[in-house]
């Protein structure tokens, strides 16, 4: 399964090479950043409702379509305070390890 829809960072990069490579390159910084605080159960739900926020809008931004939707599950969830907000955490980190792991190998 495709992690990026490359179509759609095409019309998001205009059809720029360089640009796609440096969005994916931005991109895959910030989950590599993001993840491990993303993932801490002793950080306040809050804060990582937060961080699931921002994953989604830069999923968003260059077509990376699960990490998207599971971003905005895991937001909603944490910020719920639901009983499956780790779960949905955990689904979430393993789509962004697969995204970036497409970006790497791109």
């Amino acid at each position: 399964m495709a992690e990026i829809d490359r179509a759609a960072l095409d019309a998001q990069t205009g059809g720029d090479a360089d640009l796609a490579r440096e969005v994916l390159a931005l991109f895959a910084g910030e989950c590599r950043r993001l993840l491990p605080a993303l993932t801490d159960p002793a950080r306040p739900a809050i804060h990582r409702a937060d961080i699931a926020h921002t994953l989604r809008g830069a999923a968003a931004g260059l077509g990376a379509a699960r990490v998207q939707r599971l971003a905005g599950e895991a937001e909603q969830a944490l910020r719920a305070g639901t009983a499956g907000a780790g779960e949905s955490v955990t689904v979430l980190a393993a789509a962004i390890r697969d995204a970036v792991a497409e970006i790497e190998g791109a």
